[in-house]
């Protein structure tokens, strides 16, 4: 029997592992996270942190390895409308929250035997 993974087997808890590898990532850099799987009616955000005075809404995509090819390569066009569609949705239910710039980055994380690698993206979603 081999040893386990420490981000387990199911879909959900790859992609949970992932999100909390980019939270670890972002709080690195000095980002502020804001909020964590925000819910809405048309989707879910990620991540929304602040890089200073920017908002960034954060899609974090997870693979284990790249056998189906990077991961960030997932963002399709139809989920970079829908992260339009979610940021502004975001940003009328935090009124309070307000920013100099708001922008969209997709974090890839593959993950291998001893570690996960990041591949960040920054403001991908026009």
């Amino acid at each position: 029997m081999g040893v386990m993974e420490p981000w387990g087997r199911t879909r959900q808890s790859i992609g949970a592992f992932g999100e909390d590898v980019v939270v670890r990532y972002l709080l690195q850099l000095g980002w502020l996270i804001v909020a964590r799987n925000w819910r809405h009616p048309g989707g879910e955000l990620d991540i929304v942190a602040r890089d200073g005075r920017d908002l960034v809404i954060c899609e974090v995509k997870t693979r284990r390895g790249l056998v189906t090819g990077d991961p960030v390569e997932a963002v399709t066009p139809l989920k970079h409308r829908r992260l339009r569609q979610l940021a502004r949705a975001w940003v009328d239910a935090h009124p309070d929250e307000r920013a100099g710039h708001v922008r969209i980055d997709v974090l890839g994380v593959v993950l291998w035997s001893d570690r996960g690698e990041i591949h960040h993206l920054r403001e991908v979603v026009p």
